[in-house]
């Protein structure tokens, strides 16, 4: 009688720490398919406090004008379609708009602005494209190193880090979770791969993103922003992430810098 006790005694705690495993994967498996990002989160939250300051207004402002470039028809000139659409998501002055637009197409006698994508490495090695648009490129140089040497990092050469990222277009949605019928509309619709954040982020091929776009309004479902991004082909796992967030922040404050991606999983 003790055998059989002890048999089912050791039977039932090796089901138990089965199952306590797999409860672990799920967790873990579904940390994954989520895609938190606290940086995501932050970065949006950030933008809201942003769009009561100029800082905002005037990083938009030099979206539009450098889209403008390319000609100052939003109709026939994505890029600005893109650049405009976001900046009315902020609620911009249309008279703000259409400065940046004149500025940008050259019909202005304001000093020329120039795009650049610089390579770095931020704290614990992180991997950093940061876009700047300024016109001023030794200011923002030196500035962009300043505060990497503050934290840490430092910038990178030409072709260090962008191998580590893939040009995509990305689409969020309004809605913070979707249906399985849902997730096959927006599959149907071109997407790439959907993550769960705050909120539902649609991605796809950068060539594709504005017909994926369009089809996904035609589906039912409505927009909150889309833009052309990096995304990290794998991400890095970093000790301390309110160190990294802080660092991210203190860049995103500087006027000149534009967009910031980052391989860090945070």
């Amino acid at each position: 009688m003790d055998f059989i006790f002890r048999q089912a005694r050791l039977i039932f705690c090796f089901f138990t720490a089965i199952m306590a495993y797999s409860f672990r994967l799920f967790i873990d498996f579904y940390k994954l398919m989520s895609g938190h990002s606290k940086w995501a989160t932050t970065k949006r939250a950030k933008a809201a406090n942003d769009a009561k300051r100029s800082n905002l207004f005037t990083k938009l402002a030099k979206n539009i004008a450098i889209a403008a470039r390319e000609g100052a028809d939003p109709e026939t000139n994505f890029k600005l379609r893109i650049a405009i659409d976001k900046a009315r998501s902020f609620s911009m002055p249309k008279d703000n708009i259409e400065r940046a637009v004149k500025r940008g197409s050259g019909q202005s006698g304001d000093d020329k602005i120039e795009n650049f994508v610089y390579e770095a490495y931020g704290p614990e090695g992180i991997a950093l494209m940061i876009e700047v648009i300024t016109d001023n490129k030794n200011r923002t140089v030196s500035n962009l190193k300043h505060l990497l040497n503050k934290y840490g990092g430092s910038l990178g050469s030409d072709g260090s880090v962008k191998w580590l990222f893939e040009p995509k277009g990305q689409i969020i949605l309004t809605k913070e979770d979707i249906s399985e019928e849902e997730e096959l509309q927006l599959i149907d619709a071109g997407a790439e791969d959907i993550v769960r954040e705050d909120k539902i982020s649609v991605i796809s091929a950068m060539t594709d993103l504005r017909s994926v776009r369009e089809k996904i309004q035609a589906a039912g479902f409505e927009i909150e922003s889309f833009e052309l991004t990096y995304l990290p082909k794998d991400k890095i796992k970093v000790s301390s992430e309110e160190k990294i967030i802080a660092f991210l922040e203190a860049l995103d404050d500087d006027d000149d810098v534009s967009n910031i991606y980052t391989n860090a999983d945070i």
